[in-house]
């Protein structure tokens, strides 16, 4: 675990794909909150790492079902984590 993950909510949109693909939201939390950032370019990658160490925002990208996406973003101050379509954003 690199960082707490505060308070996880989720969006409306968000809950529809997870449910579409059969998918439990705490497999993506566990990746995020592990390091396992999804598909980011390489500085975006690079930008995750430096959040972790000085309390920036964190962003995941995570495909999931046919063609779609969800985001998972911790806050700076950690007080909430949300799982998103990027739509939603």
């Amino acid at each position: 675990m690199l960082f707490p993950l505060g308070q996880i909510v989720a969006t409306p949109g968000a809950l529809h794909v997870l449910e579409q693909s059969h998918l439990d939201p705490r497999t993506l939390l566990r990746r995020h909150q592990a390091g396992d950032w999804g598909e980011l370019s390489p500085a975006d990658r690079d930008e995750n790492e430096l959040s972790v160490k000085e309390g920036f925002r964190i962003l995941s990208n995570y495909p999931v079902g046919a063609g779609e996406r969800l985001w998972v973003i911790t806050e700076a101050d950690r007080s909430v984590t949300t799982i998103l379509l990027p739509s939603e954003y």
